[in-house]
């Protein structure tokens, strides 16, 4: 998917909403593969901090935040008028952000690097953060839909440190 107004008009809207739900629920199948085998065995032994939740919230949860990363990558990809350059630098932040989410789940869950896992959702959560401010000139409701994502990342942080710091 090409950021450029001129190629975002030959590309019908619900065909590139089509491509952003691919492009996040991709990441999630890819994340549910790194992660289904290891939450049974060593995580589930794992000394975890206050505030974890039940490890049958996260399905629901990531699934829903799913969505609202894909319809707020597709909101600012829709509106790249008047400020193509934010729109833009805005949508690489957005493909940046699920690079890392997808990176995280293999360095946590499969390697167990929890350490590593930990720098790298700092950074993802630093990624979000930066995407939101962006998103906020191109698309309000756009930015909007990534706050729940960040407070769940923010939460996931909190889990990863307690996580690392307690075994």
């Amino acid at each position: 998917m090409t950021t450029s107004t001129t190629s975002a008009r030959r590309v019908a809207p619900w065909v590139a909403l089509g491509g952003f739900l691919v492009a996040t629920y991709g990441v999630a199948a890819l994340g549910g593969l790194a992660t289904a085998s290891h939450v049974e065995s060593w995580y589930a032994d794992a000394a975890k901090p206050p505030l974890t939740p039940p490890n049958w919230l996260f399905g629901p949860a990531w699934t829903l935040l799913y969505g609202l990363i894909a319809v707020s990558g597709w909101l600012v990809w829709r509106h790249t008028e008047p400020d193509r350059g934010t729109a833009e630098s805005g949508l690489r932040l957005w493909w940046l952000q699920l690079t890392l989410n997808l990176a995280w789940t293999p360095v946590f869950f499969a390697l167990e690097w929890l350490w590593a896992g930990l720098a790298v959702i700092v950074v993802l959560d630093i990624v979000v953060v930066v995407t939101i401010l962006r998103f906020r000139r191109v698309s309000a409701p756009g930015a909007a839909l990534l706050v729940p994502y960040l407070g769940w990342i923010v939460l996931a942080t909190w889990l990863n440190l307690g996580v690392a710091w307690l075994n």
